[in-house]
């Protein structure tokens, strides 16, 4: 059998692709895992203050939705196959069936979303990144304080789940929107 160059050189193009690709999903999903080292017990909540979310959009941003979404996923697999990825060092099954499960689920889905509306989105601009940004932050908050609720009544799930965290959301979302535009900015030149 006789291969030509040009036949050859498309493979080889394919399988740089194909790695690079994985390299960028796993460095995404060690991002994640990493922000969640990042970690402070809010004392009267089962759910901590992390930096994943802002990791999970960070990630959207920089890898789009699709490679993004499976370095979600991927870090999602690790914490379920027990690793340590998890907020405070945390991972097995219980903790994506736990109180904190919503939260974590809740980045696929919403966490995609996010990506799609950067991918089709012309305005890149501050303001606009920074309410897109919010709006996530606030849908991650809202689904993982309904699962919560299977936990605690609504109410306690909203003054647990939700209500500590928006000072939190706004401030991520607004570095989320310095890091998208600049970003952003630089490709454009």
């Amino acid at each position: 059998m006789h291969i030509k160059a040009n036949q050859l050189r498309t493979v080889q193009q394919g399988f740089k692709t194909y790695t690079m690709n994985l390299a960028l999903v796993a460095a995404g999903s060690l991002f994640i895992a990493l922000s969640a080292r990042v970690a402070v017990p809010v004392p009267f909540s089962m759910v901590p203050v992390t930096l994943q979310t802002l990791a999970v959009l960070i990630v959207m941003a920089l890898l789009g939705s699709k490679r993004g979404t499976l370095s979600v996923l991927l870090y999602l697999s690790e914490g379920l196959a027990g690793l340590p990825v998890f907020a405070m060092g945390a991972g097995g099954f219980y903790h994506l069936t736990g109180p904190t499960g919503g939260y974590l689920l809740a980045f696929l889905p919403v966490g995609f979303l996010f990506g799609r509306w950067l991918e089709w989105s012309l305005e890149r601009r501050f303001l606009n990144v920074c309410v897109a940004g919010f709006i996530t932050h606030a849908a991650i908050l809202f689904l993982g304080a309904l699962w919560l609720s299977r936990f605690v009544t609504w109410e306690p799930a909203i003054m647990q789940g939700i209500v500590p965290f928006v000072p939190g959301a706004v401030f991520k979302s607004v570095i989320l929107a310095g890091i998208i535009s600049r970003v952003s900015h630089t490709r454009d030149i």
